[in-house]
């Protein structure tokens, strides 16, 4: 994915500008960046839920040109705000839940087919939410819902996977299995993006982008140095970065 000249707008409110990013394709992007900086809005734009101009292309086609089930197919995305029960009613089973993954692959008014409740089981088994299929939506805990709208968003067998705050509500043992379905997902050629508080867990990404401000304030490697020394700046140099075995851990100053 290649995002040229990127300008993101909400109503009268310019929130990103003279953005230029690539997203490498069957790689782990994640997005860092202080409150307020444009990360969210970022995800949204490039699922076309804002206005924006400029250019967005996958595999060299601009999207604005797909339709919105074709968009659907391509691109699928967890949003940060999704994880409520208010977005799907009070009476929405998980199960149910899920099979919303399914919409861009059914013709109009179909009933799902036997390979989208093959894929909705798969799903939820991934996620460790099978248990919880027949549960409503708004009896489940916050870390419970959260697993089950990753399983929608891996129904969705899209290419490309925005994640806004993957692992807001996980626990350590699930955080872990997160990291684990990231590895299955790249094994299959997906490309991944996800917006990050958590810098350990970000600096295990192949790729970050730094925002601050709507702007660009880095982009490069996870290993790489000038990478780290970028992250510091980005935080006014209120954090340092120690080595934990293989993995980067951020720490206060």
């Amino acid at each position: 994915m290649k995002i040229r000249q990127l300008n993101v707008y909400r109503g009268q409110c310019t929130i990103l500008s003279d953005l230029n990013l690539d997203i490498p394709q069957g790689k782990w992007t994640s997005i860092i960046g202080p409150n307020g900086a444009g990360k969210s809005s970022l995800l949204q734009a490039m699922t076309g839920l804002l206005k924006w101009d400029g250019s967005i292309t996958v595999d060299d086609v601009n999207v604005s040109t797909f339709t919105q089930k074709d968009l659907a197919k391509k691109i699928a995305w967890l949003d940060q705000t999704s994880n409520t029960s208010d977005e799907f009613g009070d009476s929405l089973s998980a199960y149910d839940t899920v099979m919303l993954g399914r919409l861009p692959h059914q013709g109009w008014l179909h009933l799902p087919s036997k390979t989208d409740h093959m894929v909705v089981e798969q799903a939820l088994q991934q996620t460790d939410a099978w248990h919880l299929r027949q549960r409503q939506l708004q009896q489940l805990s916050g870390g419970e819902r959260q697993r089950v709208l990753l399983a929608r968003l891996l129904a969705v067998d899209s290419d490309i996977l925005l994640m806004d705050e993957p692992l807001a509500n996980l626990d350590p043992p699930h955080q872990a299995d997160f990291l684990q379905w990231q590895g299955n997902l790249l094994a299959q050629g997906k490309t991944l993006v996800t917006v990050l508080h958590e810098i350990h867990f970000a600096l295990r990404a192949d790729h970050v982008v730094m925002l601050n401000r709507g702007k660009l304030h880095f982009q490069g490697s996870s290993q790489d140095p000038a990478t780290h020394q970028a992250l510091i700046s980005l935080f006014d140099g209120r954090i340092h970065l120690e080595k934990l075995g293989s993995d980067w851990v951020a720490l206060p100053n």
